[in-house]
């Protein structure tokens, strides 16, 4: 439990970092220089596993390319950009609608079955993240108003949510190697984005806050909660592993109020607790159904 809770806090700490970053350094630079920092100690505690493994890994190249260029390097490249344009606090919200998400492409993309109480959680979990992008005022989204920021990180959410149900059919090989591959071609990957950034005259070099900010989110968003959470998993079960993650926007929150000194609205609050309560409904339904399952 600690590492899941340690887990979640380095994830939420990167809603502080992306906005920490403005003007220190560019989007795509910090997900190059993320990913290749990575690549590098994914090179030093993996290798063994990723030789043993490449036969296996190597057919599946193409279908892991896709899934780090939408997971990783997308998800990443629109959440900075994101942080330009809207709030820490709303990042890490919007963030939390990820879940759900995932429930809604499961049941179009494989058929797992959406129960009534399901749907109501995603009805409330989607109620907050309209409430979210529109800063508390229906008169925004009815003139369609809504944040640059917000859409980004909207977009972004969908990207992750994508990558999480590719997860499903990822090859049958060790962790530690799938992750190593992973971060490789998420380095490849963001090149070209990094280009782009460089043709706009948009590329900003890193600072010294900027190099501190990379250095964290490399090392902890990145890297030691990627671990800790396959540990976390290893040790208690994914599904128990799960419920931990809707600590994210929670945290977030939090850290951009005592860290940035953001503001939090009364319509920050009702989101946050339209989109936990959606999951907290949703999960503890299907925990329920899993128990009487194991009883029968």
């Amino acid at each position: 439990m600690l590492l899941l809770v340690l887990t979640t806090l380095m994830w939420s700490g990167n809603a502080v970092a992306s906005k920490l970053a403005v003007g220190h350094v560019s989007p795509m630079v910090i997900v190059f220089l993320r990913w290749m920092i990575v690549a590098g100690l994914m090179s030093l505690i993996a290798w063994r596993e990723l030789v043993a493994s490449w036969d296996a890994i190597r057919p599946h190249l193409v279908s892991i390319a896709l899934m780090a260029a939408f997971g990783f390097s997308g998800f990443n490249g629109l959440f900075y950009l994101a942080a330009h344009n809207t709030t820490a606090v709303n990042i890490g919200i919007l963030q939390g609608s990820i879940p759900m998400i995932v429930v809604v492409g499961a049941y179009f993309l494989f058929g797992v079955r959406v129960t009534l109480v399901q749907f109501l959680g995603i009805l409330l979990t989607l109620l907050g993240v309209f409430l979210v992008a529109s800063q508390g005022s229906w008169q925004v989204l009815l003139n369609l108003q809504i944040n640059p920021g917000d859409a980004l990180m909207l977009v972004a959410a969908l990207f992750y949510a994508g990558y999480t149900l590719a997860l499903r059919n990822r090859p049958k090989v060790p962790a530690l190697a799938f992750f190593a591959v992973m971060a490789f071609v998420a380095a490849l990957v963001s090149l070209p984005m990094l280009a782009v950034e460089y043709s706009q005259e948009t590329l900003v070099w890193p600072t010294v806050q900027g190099w501190l900010v990379i250095f964290y989110i490399a090392l902890c968003p990145s890297f030691l909660a990627q671990i800790f959470f396959m540990r976390g998993v290893e040790m208690i079960g994914p599904n128990r592993a799960g419920v931990f993650v809707n600590l994210v926007p929670v945290f977030s929150a939090a850290m951009a109020i005592i860290l940035l000194g953001e503001e939090f609205a009364l319509y920050h609050g009702a989101a946050l607790a339209l989109v936990l309560g959606g999951i907290w409904i949703a999960e503890k339904f299907a925990w329920e159904k899993r128990l009487k399952k194991v009883e029968a």
